[in-house]
């Protein structure tokens, strides 16, 4: 078995960095969906801008809402303003062909990076 890249939200940006809140990353569910995250899954995130990493889980943002929330003792490593990287990761014994997106400005999908992201519902 070996763990493989399954989804990735490449440079998101952190709207909200949150020490007071219990743990987590918030994440816009149309993001979500567009690579196949579930709610509650551990993923890695990366700081573009600092090179910290941290895993955490995702909890479901707002549809369309954009938001990118640092949650818990995370936001004393990752901070709003900050790109990220967020990366889902597969346990499996074959190849995964990973979604991946690359996101806007507002944390709107700006492109999608793979070629499996065409099986998928548009967002």
């Amino acid at each position: 078995m070996r763990s493989l890249l399954r989804s990735k939200i490449h440079l998101a940006t952190v709207t909200e960095a949150n020490v007071d809140y219990v743990g987590s990353i918030t994440i816009d569910r149309n993001l979500i969906d567009a690579v196949g995250l579930w709610i509650g899954e551990k993923v890695l995130v990366v700081s573009a801008t600092t090179g910290a990493r941290l895993e955490t889980y995702v909890i479901e943002g707002e549809r369309g809402s954009g938001a990118i929330e640092i949650n818990g003792a995370a936001a004393h490593l990752i901070n709003a303003g900050e790109k990220v990287i967020i990366m889902g990761f597969e346990l499996t014994e074959k190849p995964v062909e990973p979604l991946v997106i690359l996101c806007d400005k507002e944390n709107g999908i700006a492109e999608f990076l793979s070629e499996a992201q065409g099986q998928i519902p548009a967002v």
